[in-house]
């Protein structure tokens, strides 16, 4: 690394927080700021995202994804702060567990981008994610379960953890017998492809125990060349990577649009894994595709790829055993 090169967490500290600067950084008048969206939901996104916007374009796919909207704050009678039952499924006071054979870690209340549609956007961050204390119950808490056999990572964002914390947490886990592999959901190799140091790749490639990582990328254009470079690096070193993305109105909600990403995802040594409809998370209601449009998209999809390439398309519903599959 050249000594003028910014580390990854130089970069998320000048991430663009206000909307007129990243709007002045994309040529675009500053007119359609919702100041009060962004009071709701702060905006986060860092340089390396907002690069691969195209400049001048209020309608550009990836600036739609950033930018709080007046939209934000129109409220929905089925929309909730907590769309898919996490707190009920709390223990621990950072665990999740909702499914048979795995449970989820709230590592990190922290994002390096705040999507607008995040389900997560109302969660009670401050109260619910991982600290000294709740890891030794969290960790005893997978010792007295047996049955289960994967640890997932999110948060926000658990690459947002440094190094040496997420090498401890990982060998922590993976020191328990029934564990079989862990699950990293991250959307860093994506919208911060500098995060994906050799440090990082070679905590996650020594690791005891299997990782997958999860990426989180809804259009091809998110996938510049600093991205594909970063996967490439972690596919190297035999650490699996699959994508979910969300179905996003007037975003990716076009076959033509998902089908490049596939392809684009596998150029860039990623397995399309979840396709997710909208998670009814207060706020977030102008993103919604419907359930009949989003079936007429797959059905599209399945007709022009190969079935590696398509991803499942699901929706989440609170209470119940597994995702739902819709097709």
């Amino acid at each position: 690394m050249s000594p003028h090169t910014p580390t990854w967490q130089t970069e998320l500290a000048a991430a663009f927080t206000k909307p007129s600067e990243l709007l002045h950084y994309l040529n675009i008048n500053t007119h359609s700021v919702s100041t009060l969206a962004e009071q709701d939901f702060a905006m986060r996104v860092p340089l390396s995202y907002a690069a691969c916007m195209e400049k001048g374009n209020l309608n550009d796919p990836l600036l739609k994804q950033v930018l709080p909207h007046a939209n934000e704050l129109i409220q929905q009678a089925d929309y909730s702060s907590d769309p898919v039952g996490d707190l009920s499924a709390l223990t621990e006071g950072c665990i999740i567990h909702k499914y048979q054979g795995r449970v989820l870690f709230i590592t990190t209340g922290g994002c390096a981008i705040n999507c607008r549609f995040c389900f997560r956007r109302n969660f009670p961050y401050s109260e619910v994610q991982l600290n000294k204390q709740k890891e030794a119950k969290a960790l005893q808490y997978l010792q007295d379960h047996k049955d289960i056999h994967e640890v997932i990572l999110s948060g926000g964002d658990p690459l947002l953890l440094n190094d040496q914390r997420l090498e401890s947490l990982i060998h922590q886990c993976a020191a328990i017998a029934h564990i079989k592999r862990i699950r990293i959901h991250t959307r860093l190799p994506i919208v911060l492809p500098a995060r994906m140091t050799d440090n990082l790749i070679g905590i996650l490639n020594n690791a005891p125990l299997p990782i997958i990582l999860v990426t989180h990328c809804n259009h091809a254009n998110e996938l510049s060349e600093h991205v594909a470079t970063a996967c490439f690096a972690l596919k190297k070193q035999n650490i699996t990577l699959l994508n979910q993305s969300v179905l996003l109105k007037d975003i990716n909600d076009n076959v033509n649009i998902l089908q490049n990403l596939s392809e684009r995802l596998f150029n860039c040594g990623i397995l399309p894994y979840y396709l997710h409809l909208l998670d009814k998370a207060t706020g977030t209601a102008h993103f919604e595709v419907k359930q009949a449009t989003a079936l007429k998209i797959h059905q599209q999809l399945q007709n022009n790829l190969p079935g590696y390439l398509v991803p499942k398309l699901v929706k989440e519903q609170a209470g119940k055993a597994s995702k739902t599959l819709l097709i």
